[in-house]
């Protein structure tokens, strides 16, 4: 496969990252150069920095890597939306793009959903993580009141560590808040998950652009927005056509 034909696309929403570009492009052409065909989709949400010339300068170094950009700050399942949609690979593999993400587990990721038959999503699980202790206690709350509820088996949902066919991200519902509940709906589809553990380290550079309880607090009305979808569904009916 030529570039323009990937196999794989690799979606990075960003806001105000500037800093953050150039050492996580390399990172992840670094894991994945020679493995795949893939594309490198930077979704660039609305910054206000120097993000869109810095990634601009490297789309004249590497002709797999393309930038969206939002005219405004859509958030970050808007951003990661804008990716996929507009991905060329059957497999689409995101992550964060303050660096706190190790493209070197992304591999792991794509090879999990790749070889598995019915596996929808491969998600990464966060060890070591790198948050201060209050975050870290507002994010287990969280994961634990999300899980009780929905019972969709995934100790992690904040980790942007993740790798699934695009065509099942594009069946779900959107909603803002999407990427959270993505183990559940996955599996209201009928899809397997598997799961990787990744390493979290500390981010490059920069603080965080998106905001604080829009990462860490569970909306009451989406945990049961998605606790409706899930009860609503019904077996997807087995479809031949008849011909004469």
């Amino acid at each position: 496969m030529s570039p323009s034909q990937p196999s794989v696309s690799i979606v990075v929403p960003v806001r105000n990252e500037a800093d953050n570009i150039a050492p996580l492009i390399d990172e992840i052409t670094a894991a994945l150069d020679g493995r795949w065909a893939y594309e490198i989709i930077y979704v660039n949400d609305g910054s206000t920095d120097a993000t869109g010339e810095r990634l601009a300068a490297m789309m004249t170094q590497r002709d797999n890597l393309r930038q969206l950009r939002h005219a405004k700050s859509g958030g970050q399942s808007a951003a990661v939306r804008s990716g996929v949609r507009a991905a060329r690979g059957t497999i689409v593999a995101t992550l964060d793009g303050d660096g706190q993400n190790n493209p070197a587990f992304l591999p792991d990721l794509i090879a999990a959903v790749e070889k598995g038959a019915n596996v929808g999503l491969a998600a990464g699980q966060r060890v070591g993580r790198k948050d201060t202790g209050f975050k870290k206690l507002q994010s287990r709350v969280a994961n634990g009141v999300r899980n009780g509820i929905l019972k969709d088996g995934t100790r992690d949902t904040g980790c942007g560590l993740k790798a699934f066919r695009r065509e099942v991200f594009l069946t779900m519902p959107y909603f803002d808040g999407l990427h959270r509940f993505l183990p559940a709906l996955v599996r209201r589809e009928g899809f397997d998950i598997a799961y990787v553990d990744v390493i979290d380290r500390p981010r490059h550079s920069g603080v965080s652009n998106y905001g604080f309880f829009d990462r860490l607090w569970i909306g009451i009305l989406d945990l049961a927005g998605v606790w409706w979808l899930i009860r609503r569904k019904k077996p997807t009916p087995e479809v031949t056509e008849v011909k004469a």
